[in-house]
């Protein structure tokens, strides 16, 4: 098993407190598993277990600080957007609203549209130049502003 990029550990041990055996390694006597004894076993088993929670711990702050950096990295290079109520914006043609037969060289955007109310913060109520509203609300992702 390979260790994650955030935890630094497989999977495995964060569960059952200890590494996988493979199969090969149990069945083929090498020096690891030759040398060891039933009694010795046991003492790391426990040590291993009392250790577990201090080692899932640590692995909680490491992804916690592994999310805080790609957080960063995102909003250093994110173009926010942000519209108010009567700007003019063009909308991004998606798969659900293209038209069929527009093929690979139809039009990347639509509109003007108008935003006519702020929802929450990044999506917006879009009204076309007729005064009707468009059935659902439009992220800022969607969204480009309207130069005339």
């Amino acid at each position: 098993m390979t260790s994650k990029s955030s935890t630094r550990e497989t999977p495995f041990p964060l569960v059952y407190g200890d590494e996988v055996i493979i199969p090969v390694e149990v069945g083929e006597p090498i020096l690891r598993y030759f040398r060891a004894d039933e009694e010795s076993n046991n003492k790391a088993m426990l040590i291993n277990l009392e250790l577990l929670k201090e080692c899932k711990d640590l692995t909680r702050v490491r992804m916690a600080s592994q999310k805080q950096r790609m957080e960063r990295y995102y909003n250093r290079r994110a173009n926010l957007r942000y519209f108010k109520v009567g700007d003019l914006v063009l909308r991004k043609v998606t798969q659900n609203t293209r038209d069929l037969n527009a093929g690979k060289l139809g039009p990347m955007w639509e509109g003007p549209y108008c935003i006519s109310a702020i929802t929450r913060k990044g999506s917006y109520e879009l009204e076309n130049q007729n005064g009707d509203k468009l059935p659902s609300n439009w992220n800022v992702a969607h969204l480009k502003r309207y130069y005339c």
